[in-house]
């Protein structure tokens, strides 16, 4: 679709290679002989194959390949361009982008020429995931509604759900923790206010009430009304969807219910390389959402752009970058037996944020990338909107390989892809130092030093170290009371109180643990780390251990997923021999809902005034959160919260004493049982990510039945109901001639805003709901909705009236015209106070053209493509301010809107600009990039701006009033 010029031979043909007795072809940046090409980061290699293959004279040109090339000595200062192998949208993204183009059929169908022609010319794929709201929610409780911990009243028995597995292994206390029956060892009649045992049994195997929700609905009832409010909320939407899945060419629509957009790309489009008619490149992806960055963690370059960007990937025009920087990561040493993924993630990610990376990539090398899984890999790239990185990028390797091998490729595609990667150097041996590229600068962390913690005893941002956490605690004990100490005299320190549980004597002392609760949620939701816990759990059976009867144990999963893949690697019946039973899904010991300790317990905690411990792997833990008799609370990795249990105290130190004894009397220490990283990352691509993927390919085949009974018009134009409230064609393409007209000059424009410093993308386009007194709440009242049906402004993409009456809606917009926050503006001839949007439809019906003035950083944010398109059909022509994200000012210049920049030390202050005169901006008629402008005011004054146009390219998108325009001309 992109305009070409006349079929020659490629000039980098001499570079075609091939593979597999030469069924597959592919471009050999190697064979250029350029010793430059193995000092390349890998990253940069990528974007050089792109170049090559895309070399094209117009967009891509043989000067942007020896930039690539020449990297060392380009980088930040030349822009190049990057071809991505494909693009992905999120629904709330891709809407808009396929409304434009079902518009653009229309336009090019009046004009003469087959509708058909109009398609996206890289392959898009468009997962349909951002639509679902919480109408509906359900939380396990096992009591009244006491959401500050301790205990509640009691409310009566609750209903039973026998689906539900018997606590503490059935009949017995504890299972293989005691040899008594309940019976035997119940507690003391229940205190008033206090369930009894029997009740406490009842209370672990029922669906009770999250404090805040009053009305218990099962899981599968929740997930199922949630999903057919989505779908019927947004049929119009998803009609539109399923017609364009029909109808274009290059586009593939995930239906809804499938999955998260970065877990499909990541578990199912995901390819390592690309294979199209017999030409294999590396796959690539530029994506509507910041995380994107997650697919670097396979090898796959990939990073977040606005919506307009990815409009014009889509319609075959490059991204633009400037030739980044790249950091290599070198990751040395040996990770700790017992540091978690989640640890090493999160210190990466530290490291990372205070080494001040912004807008550069970062490339991962070193022997310590090779202790890293696959999971581990994506959830580092995934977290570079964290610490500003633009990617975070693993080069493939061998357990690259070994993971995709437990996904969907087969035997020959991993042939070919390892064959492929290797004979254009995109593999990599990390413990070969004679493979590392040359980097910007290079950052080295050392894996060793990444030393496990747990948060406590009283705020979660009191972090210690496992190995100081005998002597933190014992310090916690001494300190005057306050945010950690408890101000324990020297002389009560060592009490010790006997107690009898079933039958039998054991003694509490300051430190000892009575409540443990393996928790699955937030940021303890990795699989690893799960399955860490659970493989401790069956070594620490296997050596004899038990868990004493008497502390409160749980075990709640977060999902079935965690339980499904708990049960198949086989771990689920020993943290049930420990004590850890399934208690449900849902939010219960992080707020307070745990069971009550037994009397005996808690008789002796009051009698010796004990700082009692509970160690839980949730979120929160604030001092009496759990139980108001148990006052220090610790955070802890689940397997931390298997191996503290099995202690019994916290007053241990795990590397010079036992975990236990066991019953022949040998001692048993932690590093005894800690599962090695090896055996977890096995059983972790065994079980989790063969079952996650083999459910998504189900799910991806068989889609569901809502969807699947959608029905959609066959046409090749869309049938546009003038009656829909969610899609509309847009006017981008109104008046479109095949030629455009040279560049006008802005005649006596007004100002509709003056702004000052950091307008983001929030306050030019808000995403959220939309307010009931707005100027879009109007038009849709108008429509004969009520507030409850107006959905959210992310839902409404597909609706130009309603984006456009959006545009600046934000309650929070600080205008200078107006002197407080709120999406108003003064309007200048009437001197009257409207919305924006109002003000805007005035000065469109008098003719008059618009600019707006601001600050510094205009449209910072994240990008959405309604940041540009809204101010255009508002009747915006330019936007001068003192500077622009670079992301937004690309989307300006991408719908024909001129970003103009004050000269250096200038702004509307310094030229005592009030915003009330009328501007001219002369254009001549050959403009240039960043070619100076002048601008002239009704009050006299003149001052000069250059206008932020960085190639010729962006020249001719200008000229045409913006890419969609440009793109329609060619095909006319």
């Amino acid at each position: 679709m992109a305009l070409t010029s006349p079929v020659k031979e490629h000039p980098y043909s001499h570079l075609i290679d091939t593979l597999k007795d030469g069924n597959f072809k592919f471009y050999n940046p190697h064979k250029l002989n350029d010793p430059r090409y193995d000092k390349l980061p890998l990253s940069i290699r990528v974007l050089l194959e792109a170049a090559i293959r895309n070399c094209d004279g117009f967009y891509t040109k043989d000067e942007d390949v020896q930039n690539i090339l020449d990297w060392q000595q380009k980088q930040n200062k030349a822009e190049v361009p990057f071809s991505p192998a494909r693009v992905l949208l999120q629904d709330f993204t891709g809407i808009p982008a396929m409304v434009d183009l079902a518009a653009m059929r229309d336009a090019v169908a009046k004009h003469g020429v087959d509708p058909g022609l109009v398609n996206p010319k890289c392959p898009t794929d468009l997962i349909v995931d951002h639509s679902l709201q919480i109408d509906y929610s359900k939380c396990a409780i096992q009591n009244a509604p006491n959401p500050g911990g301790g205990d509640g009243p009691n409310q009566g028995p609750p209903r039973s759900m026998s689906s539900r597995p018997p606590s503490r292994g059935g009949s017995q206390c504890g299972g293989q923790r005691g040899s008594c029956s309940k019976a035997a060892c119940s507690d003391p009649p229940a205190s008033p206010g206090r369930p009894s045992a029997s009740s406490v049994q009842q209370i672990e195997n029922t669906p009770l009430l999250c404090p805040f929700h009053l009305k218990p609905v099962s899981e599968t009832d929740t997930a199922l009304k949630n999903q057919e409010m989505e779908l019927v909320r947004n049929k119009e939407r998803l009609q539109f969807f399923k017609w364009c899945s029909k109808a274009f060419k290059n586009v593939n629509v995930v239906p809804p219910d499938v999955g998260a957009v970065h877990q499909v790309n990541l578990e199912y489009l995901s390819r390592v390389v690309q294979v199209n008619d017999g030409l294999i490149y590396p796959d690539s992806v530029v994506g509507t959402d910041s995380h994107t960055t997650m697919i670097n963690g396979l090898g796959i370059l990939g990073w977040g752009v606005g919506g307009i960007e990815s409009e014009a990937v889509m319609l075959g025009q490059p991204v633009s970058l400037t030739l980044p920087e790249v950091v290599g990561c070198k990751l040395v040493g040996t990770i700790n037996p017992l540091t978690t993924s989640i640890d090493i993630v999160l210190g990466i990610t530290k490291h990372l944020r205070q080494a001040g990376i912004a807008g550069k990539f970062v490339e991962f090398f070193g022997p310590g990338v090779s202790q890293l899984s696959a999971p581990d890999r994506t959830t580092i790239a995934n977290m570079c909107p964290e610490y500003n990185a633009t990617v975070s990028f693993f080069p493939v390797d061998q357990v690259t390989l070994k993971h995709l091998k437990k996904t969907n490729f087969t035997q020959e595609k991993l042939e070919l892809l390892e064959s492929y990667m290797k004979a254009v150097k995109l593999f990599r041996s990390y413990e070969d130092s004679s493979e590392d590229p040359q980097f910007s600068e290079v950052i080295e962390i050392n894996l060793s030093s990444m030393a496990p913690y747990v948060s406590g005893p009283k705020r979660p941002q009191d972090r210690v170290a496992v190995s100081s956490m005998k002597e933190d605690f014992q310090s916690c004990l001494d300190e005057k009371v306050g945010f950690k100490g408890f101000h324990v005299s020297k002389e009560k320190q060592d009490v010790r109180v006997p107690f009898l549980h079933c039958g039998q004597e054991y003694q509490l002392a300051h430190g000892s643990v009575v409540i443990a609760a393996v928790i699955s949620c937030t940021n303890n939701c990795n699989p690893s780390v799960m399955l860490t816990a659970g493989l401790l759990a069956k070594k620490a059976v296997e050596a004899g251990l038990v868990v004493k009867p008497y502390i409160r144990t749980s075990l709640a999963p977060g999902s079935g997923m965690v339980t499904h893949y708990l049960n198949t690697s086989g771990v689920l019946p020993y943290f049930s021999q420990l004590g850890f039973e399934v208690i449900g899904y849902g939010c219960a010991t992080c707020v307070g809902n745990t069971s009550p300790l037994p009397e005996a317990v808690v008789d002796a905690i009051k009698q010796g005034e004990l700082v009692a411990c509970g160690v839980l792997s949730g979120n929160r833990h604030f001092e009496g959160r759990l139980c108001d008799c148990v006052r220090a609370n610790y955070l802890a990795s689940p397997p931390l919260v298997v191996a503290y249990a099995l202690a019994g105290t916290v007053g241990i130190d795990f590397e010079k004493e036992p975990l236990g004894v066991t019953s022949e009397g040998k001692e048993v220490y932690l590093h005894d049982i800690w599962p090695s990283r090896e055996e977890i990352q096995q059983t972790e691509e065994d079980t989790v990510i063969s079952s996650i993927f083999n459910d998504l390919r189900g799910r991806m085949k068989q889609g569901n039945t809502f969807w699947n009974n959608i029905d959609s018009p066959d046409s090749v134009v869309f049938p546009w109901d003038h009656k829909s409230t969610y899609i509309r064609s847009p006017s981008f393409f109104s008046k479109l001639s095949k030629e455009p007209s040279p560049p006008q000059t802005i005649e006596n424009a007004h100002v509709l805003l003056f702004l000052g410093d950091k307008v983001t993308t929030d306050h030019i386009s808000p995403a959220g709901s939309i307010a009931r007194v707005s100027a879009a709440a109007k038009y849709l009242l108008s429509k004969r909705l009520t507030p409850r049906e107006f959905n959210s402004y992310g839902a409404r993409r597909g609706n130009d009236a309603v984006m456009t009456r959006g545009t600046f809606a934000s309650i929070k917009l600080q205008n200078r015209f107006i002197g407080k926050p709120g999406p108003k503006t003064l309007h200048i001839p009437s001197g009257q106070t409207l919305d924006v949007y109002e003000a805007a439809e005035r000065y469109q019906r008098d003719g008059i053209p618009l600019i707006i003035l601001a600050g510094k950083d205009y449209g910072s944010g994240n990008s959405r493509d309604w940041v540009a398109k809204g101010p255009y059909l508002l009747g915006v022509r330019a936007v001068i301010a003192e500077s622009f994200e670079t992301l937004h000012k690309n989307q300006l210049v991408g719908m024909g809107i001129m970003p103009l920049e004050f000269l250096p030390g200038q702004n509307a202050d310094s030229l005592e600009l009030s915003g009330k005169e009328r501007f001219t901006i002369t254009l001549p008629e050959s403009l240039s990039p960043r070619q100076q402008l002048t601008v002239k005011t009704s009050q006299g004054k003149s001052f000069v701006v250059t206008a932020l146009f960085d190639t010729e390219t962006d020249v001719i998108f200008f000229r045409h009033g913006g890419l969609l325009r440009y793109v329609a001309r060619t095909l006319l």
